[in-house]
């Protein structure tokens, strides 16, 4: 599933293309998503004009004026920029299968979610997006200031979960994911199974460090291509050249060289070093 890195990676790529811009026409191919795509959706936006492009967890925000367009790439999205030339309209890329939805500007440059599992969502709001059902109780998004280990240790006092599966409670903090939350647990020196009731402030400090520089690291690599994600040019993310413990299973620690172990917590894989994580 694309997460923080690859969502923030898809908001940098098609946002220049179009802030300013004004929308032509809407396609919708299949409007069966995990939630229906609103079928009265192109008479809504023509004519509308993209004045910002945002993020919010995982999801992207454009903003119309009179409302937002709200898109989410689900299990194995991606949002493509295509340039159909004037002088050439045969020359883009025709849709394929799972091609689901395109936003036409008159510009003629074409936004194409592709989403194979359709666990997406093209949705459209009016009004406050705080309010909104999906974006209401998210928590704080982990590079901001908001983010803090003073906050997620007054968080986490009275929960009896452990760590790994907090870093992946939307309502504690937005965006981290299963493989960065491996990877900045690895980093912190913090065992997944640890219950957060007993994380000392002191280590949450090295854990919010490992997380925000994890994060980055990754935006900077372009997220990670573990499976579908490709940016908005149609090209892989890097960062998985980079892990040190996610999908790791079995393999010697880079940093210690004992065996890497792989266990469920949550119905997700968690991987860690038993030596360099206590």
């Amino acid at each position: 599933m694309p997460e923080l890195p690859e969502v923030e990676t898809t908001l940098r790529g098609i946002a220049p293309h179009l802030v300013g811009q004004s929308i032509a026409s809407v396609v919708i191919r299949n409007p069966r998503l995990r939630w229906p795509i609103p079928g009265d959706l192109p008479k809504i936006l023509t004519n509308l004009c993209i004045q910002a492009v945002t993020r919010r967890a995982k999801y992207l925000l454009l903003d119309c004026g009179v409302g937002t367009l709200i898109l989410h790439l689900g299990m194995s999205g991606s949002l493509r920029i295509l340039s159909l030339s004037e002088k050439s309209p045969c020359s883009i890329e025709q849709p394929q299968k799972h091609d689901h939805f395109d936003l036409i500007l008159y510009n003629k440059t074409i936004l194409r979610l592709r989403d194979p599992r359709r666990f997406g969502a093209v949705l459209w709001h009016t009004g406050d997006l705080l309010h909104h059902p999906l974006l209401r109780n998210l928590g704080p998004e982990p590079l901001t200031a908001d983010f803090s280990a003073r906050q997620l240790f007054e968080k986490t006092r009275e929960r009896r979960t452990t760590i790994k599966e907090t870093l992946m409670n939307s309502h504690v903090i937005v965006g981290v994911g299963n493989i960065y939350a491996n990877e900045a647990l690895f980093h912190a020196g913090i065992n997944p199974k640890i219950a957060v009731d007993k994380i000392s402030v002191m280590r949450y400090e090295r854990l919010v460090q490992a997380i925000k520089q994890t994060l980055q690291q990754a935006i900077q690599a372009g997220g990670s291509s573990v499976r579908d994600f490709v940016n908005s040019d149609g090209n892989p993310g890097y960062f998985q050249q980079q892990y040190w413990v996610y999908g790791r299973g079995g393999e010697l620690c880079k940093k210690c060289g004992h065996v890497i172990k792989q266990i469920k917590q949550g119905q997700r894989s968690s991987f860690y070093c038993p030596n360099c994580q206590r």
